[in-house]
C-alpha cells in the first residue's frame, strides 16, 4: 500500500455511534473498550495536527426519552474545535449538518472509526464517498456484531470506496 501524506487541517476523523451502550456491546474481531481507546488515541493525534475530530451518536427521532446509554462514552466528551453530530439513521450524513460542517472547515478527506463496522460506520463511508470526499477506514479503529461481517466490509467493501489504513498508518500520513 502507497500512504499518501495527508493535510491534517483538511481531515476529519470521524468517529461513529460510540456511546454508553453501543461500547459496552460484546463485539468482534475489536473488543469495543480496545476500539474505544485506539479512536481516542487517534483523536487525539489528529487534534494535535490540527484536524477536526467528529463525534457522532445517534437519537431515535419523535421519542420524547432516549433510550438508556445513548450519551457518548467516557473520554469521547467534545473538546474545543470538535463537533459532535445527531443522527437518526445510520449514515451521519443523512438528515445531519455533517456535510456544511465539513465544507465550512475545507475538510477533504472524511477517515472513519466506530461501532458498527457494517452498520453506521459502513453507510457514513459510503455517503462520504458519494458526497466526494476522500475516504479512509481505520480497520483497528472499527469493529463489528461479528467477525465475518467486519472483515468483508473491510477487505471487500472498503477498498472499492476508499482506502483502508490502520489507525498508525492513518496517524503516519498526516502533516
Amino acid at each position: 500500500m502507497t500512504i499518501h501524506r495527508l493535510d491534517a487541517s483538511r481531515t476529519a476523523l470521524v468517529l461513529v455511534d460510540l456511546m454508553t451502550r453501543v461500547v459496552a456491546a460484546d463485539t468482534a474481531p475489536h473488543p469495543a473498550a480496545q476500539v474505544l481507546q485506539t479512536c481516542l488515541r487517534t483523536a487525539d493525534s489528529v487534534r494535535s495536527r490540527g484536524g477536526l475530530v467528529v463525534f457522532v451518536r445517534s437519537e431515535h427521532p419523535g421519542v420524547d426519552t432516549q433510550p438508556p446509554g445513548g450519551e457518548l462514552a467516557s473520554g469521547c466528551e467534545p473538546g474545543p474545535g470538535d463537533l459532535e453530530i445527531v443522527k437518526s439513521t445510520w449514515s451521519a450524513f443523512h438528515g445531519t449538518h455533517l456535510d456544511e460542517e465539513l465544507r465550512a472547515r475545507d475538510v477533504t478527506t472524511v477517515a472513519l472509526g466506530g461501532i458498527a463496522t457494517t452498520f453506521g460506520v459502513e453507510s457514513t463511508g459510503r455517503a462520504a464517498d458519494e458526497h466526494g470526499y476522500s475516504t479512509l477506514f481505520l480497520t483497528d479503529a472499527m469493529s463489528g456484531l461479528h467477525s465475518e461481517a467486519h472483515d468483508f466490509s473491510t477487505s471487500y467493501v472498503f477498498p472499492r470506496i476508499g482506502t483502508v489504513f490502520t489507525s498508525d498508518e492513518f496517524i503516519e500520513t498526516l502533516t
